[in-house]
C-alpha cells in the first residue's frame, strides 16, 4: 500500500516503482537494443552511418512528407466530422449516443485484410461506373501517387475508435449544454459557441485524438502497401530487405519524431490553457 507521510502527503508504496520500473524496461530495453543494432557492426564498431545514410537515401524524405500530409489531412477531416457530430448527438439526440459510439467503434471489429479487401473492390468498382461520366477525372485523381486522398479516406475510417474515445473523454468532463445554452443566451453565434466556447475546453481531447491520428497513420501499413502507395511505413519494410540498419533507424527515426510531435503539441495544448 502507499505510504502516508507525517504531513499527511501520500507516498507512493514500492509496488508503484515497480510498476513503473517494468514498464520502463518493457519499452526503452528493446528501443536500446534497436539503437544499438543500429550504430554498432563487428567490422567498422561504433557509427553513425546508417542514420547519415538514412538522410540522403532515395525515397526517404518523400515518403515521410507523403505520411506527414497524410496524416494532416486525416486529423482535419475527422476533427471536421466527429467534433460537429458528437456536439450535435450530445445536445439533440442523446439517445443516439449508443449507435454512433457503436459506428465509431466498427474498425475495430472487422480485419485490416477484410476491410482493404473492400475498399479496394469499391473503387474498382466505382472505377467502373464512372468511367462514361466527367467523375472518373475526380476519382483518378484522387488515387494520384503524389497524394492519394483515397489513403485519407481510409484512414478516417481507421482512427475513428480512438478520436471518437478521446473527444467522449473531453466532452464527459463539461457541461456541453449548459456552456452553449449561457453562450446563446449571451448573443453568441454557432461558430463563436464553437471556436470560442466548446474547443477551447476540448484542448486535451482534441490533441490526444490528433497524436493517436498521427500514430496509427504513420505506422500503417497494411492499407497503403496492398492499394500500391508508398507512405513512410511501406517505404521502410520496402528497404528492409536489403539494408537491414538503415530500415532499423527508420524506424527510430519515426519513433522520436512521434515522440517529439507529442510534446510539441502536449506543450502548446498546455501553453494555450495556462493562458
Amino acid at each position: 500500500m502507499a505510504a502516508v507521510t507525517s504531513r499527511g502527503a501520500v507516498r507512493p508504496g514500492r509496488w508503484h516503482v515497480a510498476v513503473w520500473a517494468l514498464a520502463a524496461l518493457y519499452f526503452l530495453v528493446p528501443l536500446a537494443c534497436s539503437v544499438w543494432f543500429t550504430v554498432y557492426n563487428s567490422a567498422q564498431g561504433l557509427s553513425l552511418e546508417p542514420y547519415t545514410e538514412l538522410l540522403v537515401t532515395e525515397g526517404f524524405t518523400a515518403s515521410l512528407l507523403l505520411s506527414l500530409g497524410l496524416a494532416a489531412a486525416t486529423i482535419v477531416l475527422v476533427l471536421a466530422l466527429m467534433l460537429p457530430a458528437m456536439i450535435t448527438v450530445r445536445l439533440a439526440a442523446p439517445g443516439l449516443r449508443p449507435v454512433l459510439e457503436v459506428v465509431c467503434t466498427l474498425p475495430l471489429v472487422i480485419p485490416p485484410i477484410a476491410f482493404v479487401s473492400g475498399f479496394g473492390k469499391s473503387l474498382a468498382v466505382g472505377n467502373e461506373l464512372l468511367a462514361p461520366t466527367p467523375f472518373w477525372a475526380t476519382l483518378t485523381a484522387m488515387r494520384s501517387t503524389t497524394f492519394p486522398l483515397v489513403l485519407v479516406f481510409a484512414y478516417v475510417i481507421l482512427v475513428l475508435p480512438f478520436v471518437y474515445r478521446a473527444l467522449d473523454a473531453g466532452l464527459r468532463t463539461m457541461d456541453v449544454r449548459t456552456l452553449v445554452e449561457a453562450a446563446r443566451n449571451l448573443g453568441a453565434s454557432w461558430p463563436h459557441v464553437m471556436f470560442r466556447v466548446l474547443i477551447p475546453n476540448l484542448r486535451s481531447a482534441l490533441a490526444s485524438a490528433a497524436f493517436l491520428s498521427l500514430a496509427l497513420v504513420l505506422g500503417e501499413y497494411t492499407m497503403a502497401s496492398l492499394l500500391g502507395y508508398q507512405p513512410f511505413a511501406v517505404w521502410i519494410v520496402t528497404i528492409s530487405g536489403s539494408k537491414g540498419q538503415m530500415s532499423v533507424a527508420a524506424s527510430v527515426l519515426s519513433l522520436v519524431l512521434i515522440w517529439a510531435l507529442l510534446l510539441s503539441i502536449s506543450g502548446i495544448s498546455r501553453k494555450r490553457a495556462s493562458k
